[in-house]
């Protein structure tokens, strides 16, 4: 087994930052219906940096351990920088090539939280408005 493999494996079965928020800024999830996998990510948005993030899940090795390490990845960053990330950042962070039904559970993690940043940002423009 690969180094690749044994940091998946790793991050599966000692995922970093699983679990919820409390008051979390935005929660968002995204399923993958032909595997059935399954990731919500939380997180605190403060100054416009991802100051916490959190994700439940289930599924396969792929989708939980890029989640684990999506999540450590990604705290500290800017929103900006989080929405700027793509499948190629994820694929480098897993560090494997991978077919298209594969490559979907991995990009699960990154697409929930993405979402979950666009929903916050959307939020918080409505509130500017109104206020």
């Amino acid at each position: 087994m690969d180094l690749y493999q044994e940091t998946l494996l790793d991050h599966y079965r000692n995922p970093r930052n699983a679990g919820k928020l409390d008051n979390p800024d935005f929660s968002s999830g995204e399923d993958n219906p032909s595997c059935g996998d399954s990731v919500i990510m939380e997180g605190h948005i403060k100054n416009n940096i991802l100051t916490d993030v959190r994700f439940t899940g289930k599924g396969c090795v792929l989708s939980q351990a890029a989640a684990s390490m999506l999540t450590e990845s990604c705290q500290g960053k800017t929103v900006e920088e989080i929405l700027a990330l793509n499948k190629n950042f994820v694929l480098t962070l897993i560090g494997m090539k991978l077919g298209p039904n594969r490559l979907r559970c991995a990009l699960l993690p990154l697409e929930a939280l993405q979402k979950g940043i666009k929903m916050y940002q959307q939020r918080k423009a409505t509130e500017k408005k109104g206020a």
